[in-house]
């Protein structure tokens, strides 16, 4: 369970520096403003998912939150996303770490709980498996 919780910290640390950004003048650049909103919202969710409920699910989207995050900031500073680019900077540092967090955390919590080994888990069964009674 502390895994679990020092993901959904990781997850909140990402939410709140790009809320941090949105205030700081992220909200004025149309589809990333709404973006980033959505990034926020997103992250307080898994984060109260992560700690409230223990299932495969939360440790997947944290992951995927992780990924998806980081990916696009990289786009955004490499190419450029929706018109917006951007660089390294202390806020995008600590971000980025943040989300590599989330994701190694995550699958961490996953291994550990049983969720990756192919033999079932101790909460019902492995991903994918069907269990007929």
């Amino acid at each position: 369970m502390n895994i679990r919780i020092a993901a959904a910290l990781a997850v909140l640390v990402s939410a709140v520096v790009h809320l941090w950004l949105w205030f700081d003048g992220v909200k004025d650049q149309g589809t990333v403003g709404a973006l980033f909103v959505v990034n926020v919202v997103a992250g307080v969710v898994i984060a109260v998912l992560l700690v409230r409920w223990i299932h495969w699910i939360p440790l997947f989207l944290a992951a995927g939150f992780g990924v998806a995050t980081l990916g696009a900031f990289l786009i955004s500073a490499s190419v450029g996303l929706f018109g917006v680019e951007t660089g390294w900077s202390w806020y995008a540092w600590v971000a980025a770490v943040s989300e590599v967090l989330a994701v190694v955390l995550a699958v961490v919590a996953a291994a550990r709980e049983g969720y990756l080994s192919r033999g079932g888990t101790q909460h019902g069964g492995s991903v994918g498996t069907a269990h007929l009674h």
